[in-house]
């Protein structure tokens, strides 16, 4: 018999994009068992539209973060699987069905999660889409195993989550790795294609870079988890964590900015500035042609004159992740490392 299957659909000021995310629930091959919105203190119609909607309302007295929201979700809910799924995403008619088999063709995997398509669910310009491509390919060219769990379109069982402690309710941002570290000795991830959903992306240079920055800064301490002496080994010690660009991309770029940064000394000193300008440039041109799998998608997808703009958007994006890597390397202002167990407060309630 096949486990019960509890959506969560945690919301916050989303009341432009609620309705198409619940039909897409409403209209899934394999239905929910239940479906729960947290909304989490939104001010804008988002409650009235998840009841007009008839799912089940579940309010936060004050805004806490989307951690918080899926916890106060599995709470709520009662099912053996949970799935969850952003306000701001159409799931494709079959992805509840297509996670489900997965589930329940390899016992080992306690979490799938799925892919943007490339259409975004509603289009809001250039930005958007390199946004949307961007996502799309490097989850794509991953799927899989991974060592990597992204809750936007994904199921986990109840049991899994619940022993991994539940989503870290200090973290706005990073949250799905951060979970994904104590997830991986407690079971096997699966990446899938054959779960998808429409996406409506940021679509503003403050919103894009902002959120890049952000979780840029949590690359090293998550690492530094993942490295740390003493943790369990998990089932399959080869699923690479996923990754957005290619190492050899931020390197590149982290040479071409230090060149940068040296120019105005080898001006003062020796002279030589027009030698760290040429590194830096040529540093940068090997960050963007890192991944030529990506380009050539972009250019079949939007044509030539579009990659001209991807390319601008990637150069800005890998600059703001160099920048936010390293200031969230510097020992200022750390809290509870990465990968252990939330507090008590921020766990699933059992």
């Amino acid at each position: 018999m096949p486990p019960t299957v509890s959506v969560v659909v945690p919301c916050f000021n989303a009341a432009r994009t609620l309705p198409a995310c619940l039909a897409a629930i409403a209209a899934q091959t394999v239905a929910p068992g239940e479906v729960v919105v947290v909304d989490d203190a939104s001010t804008d119609t988002s409650t009235a539209v998840a009841a007009a909607a008839g799912v089940r309302v579940v309010g936060q007295p004050r805004n806490r973060g989307v951690s918080a929201a899926r916890n106060r979700g599995a709470a709520e809910t009662t099912g053996a699987v949970l799935f969850y799924v952003d306000a701001d995403v159409a799931l494709a008619p079959d992805a509840l069905a297509e996670a489900l088999a997965v589930l329940d063709a390899e016992p080992e995997v306690g979490c799938v999660h799925g892919i943007y398509e490339t259409t975004p669910l509603i289009d809001d310009g250039p930005l958007e889409h390199y946004k949307i491509l961007s996502n799309h390919y490097w989850r794509r060219r991953s799927v899989g195993r991974v060592g990597t769990a992204l809750f936007a379109l994904g199921a986990i069982r109840r049991e899994v989550l619940e022993r991994a402690g539940g989503f870290d309710e200090a973290l706005r941002d990073g949250e799905d790795i951060e979970l994904s570290i104590r997830l991986r000795p407690l079971c096997a991830i699966r990446l899938t294609d054959a779960v998808a959903g429409r996406h409506d992306d940021a679509d503003r240079w403050r919103a894009v870079l902002g959120e890049q920055f952000r979780r840029s800064r949590l690359l090293v301490p998550m690492a530094r988890a993942e490295r740390r002496p003493g943790r369990a080994e998990p089932p399959e010690a080869e699923a690479p964590t996923l990754t957005g660009q290619r190492p050899v991309a931020v390197a590149a770029t982290a040479a071409a900015l230090g060149a940068l940064a040296l120019m105005p000394l080898a001006a003062l000193v020796t002279g030589g500035w027009p030698v760290f300008g040429a590194v830096a440039a040529a540093a940068l041109v090997c960050a963007l042609l890192a991944d030529p799998g990506l380009l050539a998608f972009v250019r079949r997808e939007r044509g030539w004159p579009y990659l001209g703009f991807f390319l601008l958007a990637q150069t800005a994006v890998l600059v703001v992740l160099v920048v936010g890597a390293v200031t969230g390397a510097l020992p200022v202002g750390r809290g509870r490392r990465p990968g252990t167990p939330p507090r008590p407060n921020a766990a699933v309630p059992r």
